[in-house]
């Protein structure tokens, strides 16, 4: 009978659970010599490139072995034509697809306001004409617009009306203001585009009753004359009339820039009632009546000397010859012509011509020169005006031993 062995516990460990790597083999450590190495160190290894990376590497050495191959077996050049084709198709496509026409806004061009003749008015109301551009004639869908621009403010539009089936418009009983009103004019689209504006037109709106400022004659006044001379001032540009009621004589005239006027009237002898009407650029009519008096005077005229008498062995001596002129009323006339006349005996006879000035006045210096002989010889002066005729005047040099 065998003998049954008594049963020891195991000495084997248990192995510990697999990860599927190799153990690493127990290596004692060795003391250092020198003839021996030292202990190595572990190797570490690199993770490796990305997994992208390594397909993109991949599809490259694919591709370089298709070119090869292809080149081997002379397909280069279609595979090259091919490409070449499609991109041709691709191109012709996209040529022919048609492309969308680009955006432009058309060009409006500026209506044209017509300038009156005359800028100045007494109405209320004016029509308002003038042309649009012909690339919008007949264009329904398009208006003209109205600004208007009064003293010191901005042109703000008043009124629209739709192009006609001609160039010309007109748009009527354009209301105004007081003063200045200045208009100019648009084309608007139907898509909201306007026009630059056109040239400005004015209009100056006056009700104003025009004075009429007579500087003489002075109601009342005796004119011995048989005109009067009407000098004054009114508002620039007026047309006059002056009428004399006693003989239906009339005169007419216009203001100048700055307002003055001279007319001339005839005269009837006595009364005259002279009515004076002025009528301005806006159509305003003012009026005045004075009344003056044809008087029986006459132009006049006086001459003196500052010597009369010069003896021989004085000689030659100074001389002064003044002439003093007044109107048919004995004021002192303006611009009356005068010639003097020296007769002396034995020297030749002298003259001299002048105008006399705001006093009346004219002056005729000369000198009475040796070889004159004894006796007396006349000094005269001859004046001559336009509106009083003639008259002259006379005094006696004396020339003694």
């Amino acid at each position: 009978m065998a003998t049954r062995r008594s049963a020891r516990p195991s000495q084997v460990r248990p192995r510990p659970p697999s990860t599927g790597r190799p153990e690493p083999t127990r290596v004692r450590p060795r003391s250092s010599l020198p003839t021996r190495l030292g202990p190595h160190r572990e190797i570490r290894r690199n993770p490796g490139l990305p997994l992208v990376v390594r397909l993109l590497l991949a599809l490259s050495v694919v591709a370089l072995g298709a070119v090869v191959l292809v080149t081997a077996t002379g397909g280069l050049a279609r595979l090259v034509g091919g490409v070449g084709s499609a991109v041709g198709g691709i191109v012709d496509q996209v040529s022919a697809t048609d492309s969308p026409p680009p955006t432009s806004v058309p060009v409006i061009g500026a209506p044209i306001l017509t300038a009156p003749v005359e800028a100045y008015t007494n109405l209320a109301t004016v029509d308002l004409t003038g042309t649009v551009p012909f690339d919008v004639v007949g264009k329904s869908d398009y208006r003209i617009r109205i600004y208007l621009a009064l003293k010191d403010q901005q042109p703000a539009p008043i009124t629209e009306a739709p192009v006609g089936s001609t160039s010309s418009f007109t748009i009527p009983s354009v209301s105004l203001s007081k003063g200045i009103n200045d208009f100019s004019a648009t084309i608007l689209g139907p898509d909201g585009t306007e026009s630059p504006p056109s040239a400005v037109v004015r209009y100056v709106y006056d009700t104003s009753i025009p004075k009429i400022i007579l500087a003489s004659p002075k109601d009342g006044a005796v004119v011995n004359a048989d005109t009067v001379t009407l000098v004054g001032k009114t508002q620039s540009r007026s047309k006059l009339t002056a009428r004399n009621e006693a003989n239906n004589a009339s005169v007419t005239g216009t203001a100048a820039g700055d307002g003055t006027f001279k007319l001339t009237l005839p005269l009837e002898k006595g009364p005259n009632g002279i009515t004076m009407t002025t009528t301005d650029p806006a159509g305003n009519t003012g009026s005045l009546v004075i009344g003056v008096t044809r008087g029986s005077g006459t132009l006049t005229a006086t001459l003196k000397a500052s010597g009369y008498r010069f003896k021989v062995s004085m000689l030659p001596h100074d001389l002064t010859l003044t002439a003093l002129v007044t109107d048919p009323d004995g004021q002192p006339l303006e611009g009356a012509a005068v010639t003097f006349t020296l007769s002396i005996p034995g020297v030749p006879v002298l003259t001299q011509d002048a105008t006399t000035d705001a006093t009346g006045t004219a002056i005729f210096k000369t000198t009475v020169p040796q070889g004159a002989t004894v006796g007396t010889g006349p000094a005269t002066v001859f004046v001559s005006t336009p509106e009083f005729g003639t008259t002259s005047a006379r005094t006696v040099i004396a020339i003694f031993q």
